[in-house]
């Protein structure tokens, strides 16, 4: 699926989807299309990032307010409950398992590595908090747990988007290259898939989306 198919059914459902979900769906798109223009990895992976972010981020009171790992990784919860052709699970176990496997193992994507690095934890926290998320990714795999599975896999992702929308990155730097081509690769595919998910079930909670349409009037 591609900005252009997944637009054509945009279309056809919004006048049937709850105006926050269209919404969330219209902005998704906007940023799939753009990604999709990027002719470089440093580009492809902000947009798709913030794809993302328009597909799950929503208004929640500052009072009770989640961590926005907490917010994603439920997001991504429910969105595999909803996957019964089981899309998503089909990417991760099969077409990008050898990628990710290598993401696991890798340490520049994991924000303890860079935390032992400025002197906050000792080297061997860092290296349990590696330890613990192959163990964990291990016990998804053991089980077919893909939301634990996703769950691990996007702090990785985490990171790498805080070293680029931070500036701790240089742009088509080939220090972080194998891992930026590998996870653009998986949004590429995966993102489309949460878009879908999301128009095919319109009656599911999703939320208030941030930063409604607000006409002012003078």
């Amino acid at each position: 699926m591609n900005y252009s198919q997944l637009k054509n059914r945009h279309r056809q459902l919004r006048d049937l989807s709850p105006t926050n979900l269209s919404l969330r769906v219209h902005r998704a798109l906007s940023w799939l299309q753009r990604a999709e223009m990027a002719e470089d990895e440093d580009g492809q992976f902000i947009f798709l990032w913030i794809a993302f972010n328009a597909a799950y981020a929503c208004e929640i009171d500052p009072a009770i307010r989640l961590c926005e790992q907490t917010t994603f990784r439920n997001f991504l919860e429910k969105l595999c409950l909803l996957d019964e052709q089981m899309a998503i699970d089909k990417l991760v176990w099969q077409e990008f398992s050898g990628s990710i496997r290598v993401l696991l193992d890798t340490p520049y994507v994991l924000q303890g590595f860079w935390d032992y690095h400025s002197q906050r934890i000792t080297e061997q926290e860092w290296k349990n908090q590696l330890a613990t998320g192959k163990k964990m990714a291990s016990q998804a795999l053991s089980s077919g747990n893909t939301p634990m599975l996703l769950g691990v896999i996007f702090n990785r992702l985490y990171t790498l988007r805080n070293q680029l929308i931070h500036g701790g990155a240089t742009w088509n730097s080939q220090v972080n290259r194998k891992q930026l081509h590998d996870c653009v690769g998986l949004l590429h595919k995966l993102i489309p898939q949460i878009i879908s998910l999301m128009m095919e079930h319109p009656e599911t909670l999703w939320g208030d989306a941030c930063y409604p349409v607000v006409e002012v009037v003078d």
